[in-house]
């Protein structure tokens, strides 16, 4: 059981505690575990999330950095004032809980439906986009000598990978011929800056209190490229979950957010962000396109493949709307 091996750790490396109790798998993570929990302690409980790879798994993928590399990264980013967990300790191999770490648990809401319409935060909604932009901008200005050790991207070889997974899918779509054929006619080539980059800085990404952020989740694809590459990832259409008419998450306006990235003294490149924004939805509706294949050829016919698979038509639509708006 989960919780006796969670006891045995937490009793190695925390001070005091004796145990752990009311451990939970949460939703959510396709390619990491995350678990809820307490740690016991004479002083009161502490609030704990254990992220670990899946049983079985490895610890990192062709992507990302591997979690020992997440966990350095995310302490660096809350060190130096990015809101994100604080690691607590990374796991060993005799803790027989796997390859993964123990961060403190920050409260808030991370259900991008409830962020959107709940009354709740009505108030907060509009200091976000803004919030953001500082935030994307502490993100990029971490010293890079400091970070672990990162994959860099470029646009060039994202759109030769994205091209690549296509055509391995081997189902024709124009609309996806068209993107890859823009993203080529629009390369910006190998940034003048390269930064990290969080890659998968979204809506959902994001625990949202009445103030604001409270913590950016999820730094498992996280590596050295284009900044603007996060600015345009957070303004695909998918993560606005119907809010369509603020493109920052569902809550704000691309201005705003700029507003906030320059506030520190970094610029912004409008026509680079426009040209990930692309790249991004591009690349979301080609791993829709995966999973739907999955549902047809594995043979567990996972319901949670065919949920995000049929969202591949969705990206079709917003692709269009990008490169052939109404009226132009």
């Amino acid at each position: 059981m989960i919780e006796t091996e969670l006891s045995r750790s937490v009793a190695r490396w925390c001070p005091g505690a004796t145990g752990a109790t009311r451990a939970a798998k949460l939703s959510g993570g396709a390619s990491q575990e995350t678990w809820r929990f307490d740690i016991v302690h004479p002083d009161g409980n502490i609030g704990a999330i254990l992220r670990r790879a899946p049983p079985g798994s490895g610890a990192s993928s062709m992507r990302g950095p591997g979690l020992e590399a997440e966990a350095t990264l995310m302490q660096f980013a809350h060190d130096a004032g990015v809101p994100s967990p604080r690691v607590l300790h990374v796991l060993t191999p005799d803790e027989n809980l796997g390859a993964g770490f123990i961060m403190a648990r920050v409260e808030g809401e991370t259900i991008a439906r409830k962020i959107l319409r709940d009354e709740e935060f009505a108030a907060t909604r509009p200091i976000l986009a803004r919030q953001i932009g500082r935030i994307a901008s502490g993100l990029h200005g971490l010293p890079a000598a400091k970070l672990p050790s990162l994959r860099t991207v470029t646009s060039t070889g994202e759109i030769a990978d994205l091209a690549r997974e296509y055509r391995g899918l081997g189902r024709p779509r124009p609309v996806v011929e068209l993107a890859l054929r823009w993203l080529s006619d629009h390369d910006p080539g190998l940034s003048a800056e390269v930064t990290l980059v969080h890659g998968d800085f979204r809506n959902g990404n994001l625990i949202i209190g009445a103030e604001g952020v409270r913590a950016v989740l999820d730094w498992e694809l996280a590596h050295l490229g284009d900044p603007m590459e996060d600015l345009g990832w957070i303004c695909v259409n998918s993560w606005r979950f119907g809010e369509i008419d603020k493109p920052v998450g569902g809550f704000g306006s691309r201005e705003d957010m700029f507003a906030g990235y320059e506030e520190s003294g970094r610029e912004v490149d409008p026509d680079r962000v426009m040209f990930w924004e692309v790249m991004g939805t591009l690349r979301w509706g080609i791993m829709c396109s995966r999973m739907m294949q999955r549902f047809r050829t594995w043979p567990d016919h996972s319901m949670e493949h065919a949920m995000i698979g049929r969202r591949a038509s969705e990206t079709e639509i917003d692709l269009l709307r990008l490169l052939a708006p109404r009226g132009r």
